[in-house]
């Protein structure tokens, strides 16, 4: 599948699961990554201006582990100023996972070697292996289950994809 094709099936469920995009110009040097910006909790993107598609799903990340009540004012850089952000960075990442995984998408597409510091490969790796981060988190705010004994599905599959 090409870049293209995946794109827009990130956005379709990024905007099914009640987060929304916006295809608009940027201009960039508002943009954190290139050809994306969240502003009052949407995800503005730069299709001429987007180098990785992939990082449309992590920035979905980060908006669906923010506290509904938050989301809709949360712009750019406010991400990372927040009390929080390590902790909702592991779990942006850990949601992304399980988004690729969900959508049946190879995880590359999101951990590229441009990003994550040049660690997306060992993230893939340890996630693959059941060497998660973030998930735990995820799990105390009911958004996964690991080991549950009961009929819900195992992390990377996702009970809710938005925090409440």
């Amino acid at each position: 599948m090409n870049h293209d094709s995946l794109l827009n099936r990130s956005i379709q469920f990024i905007n099914s699961i009640g987060l929304e995009t916006v295809l608009c110009t940027l201009n960039t040097e508002d943009c954190f990554l290139p050809g994306i910006f969240i502003s009052n909790g949407k995800i503005l993107i730069d299709k001429e201006k987007l180098q990785h598609p992939g990082d449309i799903i992590h920035e979905a990340g980060h908006l669906a582990v923010i506290p509904t009540a938050e989301r809709t004012t949360i712009s750019g850089p406010d991400i990372a100023r927040r009390t929080d952000a390590a902790s909702e960075e592991m779990m942006a990442i850990a949601w992304s996972y399980a988004a690729c995984k969900h959508l049946a998408i190879d995880p590359a597409f999101v951990f590229h070697e441009q990003g994550y510091r040049g660690g997306g490969k060992n993230i893939i790796d340890d996630f693959d292996a059941g060497r998660y981060f973030g998930v735990p988190v995820l799990q105390w705010l009911g958004m996964t289950v690991t080991n549950s004994g009961n009929n819900a599905e195992n992390y990377p599959a996702m009970q809710k994809w938005l925090r409440d």
